[in-house]
């Protein structure tokens, strides 16, 4: 049995012109999710990945090792409106197989609570699928669990 070393992450924003990082996070995000088509079939265009990643609602941070995307996650900053304040949901996180239970993930998180209050928030949350047990571990060891359902509402079906 060999001692496993401990892994080196840097943690950084995606920057509006870093289109490399965004690219290869949307490559991790499609392995980790096993989701080939919403990532991979109609790639966003350089432009719409630049305007997006230039909104103060929109948070991109990745987890690079030696140099490379291994992992990040992609956040929401949603303003409130009973009170001046603001919450961020994270949308996606992921971390390439190679690197998981290494702390890229919970680095990824620190780094946006760091964030956090120069966006006026006052909570992340994320949500978890059922049977995602190892995300499930990660976010209840950071927080509070809240059961609520989740519902998609399709915007073209007619609602009854």
């Amino acid at each position: 049995m060999g001692i496993e070393r401990e892994m080196r992450f840097v943690f950084e924003k995606v920057a509006p012109n870093d289109l490399n990082s965004m690219r290869e996070l949307l490559e991790v995000y499609a392995v980790a999710f096993e989701d080939p088509a919403s990532y991979r079939s109609r790639p966003p265009s350089d432009d719409y990945l630049r305007a997006l990643l230039a909104k103060e609602t929109f948070i991109t941070i990745v987890a690079r090792h030696e140099g490379r995307v291994v992992g990040g996650l992609s956040a929401y900053v949603l303003e409130k409106f009973e009170q001046e304040r603001s919450e961020i949901y994270i949308y996606d996180l992921a971390v390439s197989e190679g690197f998981r239970r290494k702390g890229a993930a919970r680095g990824l998180i620190h780094h946006l609570q760091n964030m956090a209050k120069s966006y006026g928030a006052w909570v992340i949350y994320v949500q978890a699928d059922k049977g995602d047990e190892p995300a499930i571990r990660l976010y209840d060891s950071m927080g509070t669990r809240e059961d609520v359902l989740h519902f998609d509402i399709d915007t073209d079906k007619t609602l009854k």
